[in-house]
C-alpha cells in the first residue's frame, strides 16, 4: 500500500499526550477531536527514534480544516522504520520500494523522507519482481537499463524490483567451443578469446564457421551465402525460462514492432523504444493484479 499523492502525508512530533509511548490506544486518543488539514489523510507520528502510522478520517474535506473522527493506525513502532534518502522520489512506488528493501528489510511500513525532502510510506513492501533477460555485450544492458530508468519516474505503476538475467556471449561461446565464431554485428564489442570473429552486419566472405546468433542472423546469413550455419541460438525469448512468481520481460529481433506477450512474460523489439519498454511493463504489472493498492 503507497498514498496515492504524498500531499495527503503529514509529519507530527509526538508532543504532550504522547510522551509514555506510540500505543494504538494513545494514539488514537490523542488525535481523535484534533483538526487536521483538509488533504491530510496520514499522519506520520515521530518519538525520538520511534515512529508510528495513522491512518484519519475527518468529520468533513470542504472546510480548511476539520475534526478528526477517526483513527485507523497502520504501523505501531514495533513495525514501522524511518528513513532518510535524500536521492529517492517518494512520488514513485517502485523508488519505495527499493528503500524499504535495502534500508529497512524487516519492517512492515517504512516512511521515506526522500527528495525535496518529501515524506510518502509503503506498508508491506513486496514488489513485483521481473526477471529482465537479455544478451551482452554490448553493456549495459540495455533492456535493463531502460526498465530502470522508466521506473525511476513511473508514479503510475506498482512496486517492482528489476532482476537481471544476463546470457554472456564468451560464456556462450565457452560452452560451444569453435575455431571462429560469426557474430550478428561488430557493434557489441564481443571478442572471443582463443577464437576468429567475424561479423554478419559485415557481410564477409564465406569462411567454416559458427554463428553464434539467432533466427533472424540465420535468416540474413541464409539469404547471403544460401545455405544455414552452424549455429548456437542466443535469442533471450527463446532460450528464457519462468522462475516461480517471478515475470519475465525479455526481446526478441523476430518482433518487428509492438508486444508479444504470454502467461507471465512480455517481450518487446530488440530496438525497443521507452516507450514501448513502458507498456511492457504495464502489461506485466496487470498479470498481478492486485499486487498493490495505492490509497
Amino acid at each position: 500500500m503507497v498514498p496515492g499523492q504524498y500531499r495527503g502525508v503529514a509529519v507530527a512530533p509526538a508532543g504532550p499526550g504522547l510522551d509514555r509511548g506510540l500505543s494504538a490506544e494513545a494514539l488514537r486518543a490523542h488525535f481523535t477531536g484534533r483538526e487536521a488539514y483538509r488533504r491530510t489523510r496520514f499522519i506520520v507520528v515521530r518519538a525520538a527514534a520511534a515512529t508510528a502510522l495513522v491512518r484519519v478520517v475527518k468529520a468533513s474535506e470542504e472546510p480548511l480544516f476539520s475534526p478528526i473522527v477517526a483513527v485507523d493506525v497502520l504501523a505501531g513502532p514495533d513495525d514501522c522504520a524511518f528513513v532518510h534518502e535524500p536521492a529517492a522520489d517518494t512520488a514513485v512506488p517502485s523508488a519505495l520500494a527499493e528503500v524499504a528493501r535495502e534500508r529497512a528489510p524487516s519492517a512492515r511500513a517504512v516512511v521515506v523522507q526522500g527528495r525535496y525532502e518529501h515524506v510518502s510510506f509503503i506498508v508491506e513492501p513486496r514488489p513485483v519482481r521481473i526477471r529482465v533477460r537479455e544478451v551482452v555485450p554490448p553493456t549495459p544492458a540495455k533492456l535493463f537499463d531502460q526498465a530502470s530508468r522508466v521506473l525511476a519516474t513511473a508514479e503510475d505503476l506498482p512496486p517492482v524490483q528489476l532482476v537481471p538475467e544476463l546470457v554472456e556471449l564468451p560464456d556462450l561461446a565457452a560452452a560451444h567451443p569453435a575455431a571462429h565464431y560469426l557474430l550478428p554485428c561488430r557493434g557489441s564489442g564481443t571478442a572471443i578469446a582463443g577464437a576468429a570473429a567475424s561479423y554478419l552486419d559485415e557481410r564477409p566472405e564465406r569462411q567454416s564457421w559458427t554463428l553464434l546468433g539467432c533466427a533472424r542472423s540465420q535468416q540474413i546469413h541464409h539469404w547471403f551465402y544460401g545455405e544455414d550455419a552452424p549455429a548456437v541460438d542466443l535469442c533471450p525469448l527463446r532460450t528464457a525460462a519462468l522462475h516461480g512468481d517471478d515475470l519475465l520481460l525479455t526481446k526478441c529481433c523476430l518482433r518487428e514492432d509492438g508486444l508479444e506477450q504470454g502467461d507471465g512474460w512480455v517481450s518487446v523489439p530488440w530496438g525497443s523504444s521507452l516507450d514501448q519498454v513502458r507498456q511492457a511493463l504495464g502489461v506485466l504489472a496487470r498479470q498481478r493484479e492486485p499486487s498493490w493498492a495505492r490509497v
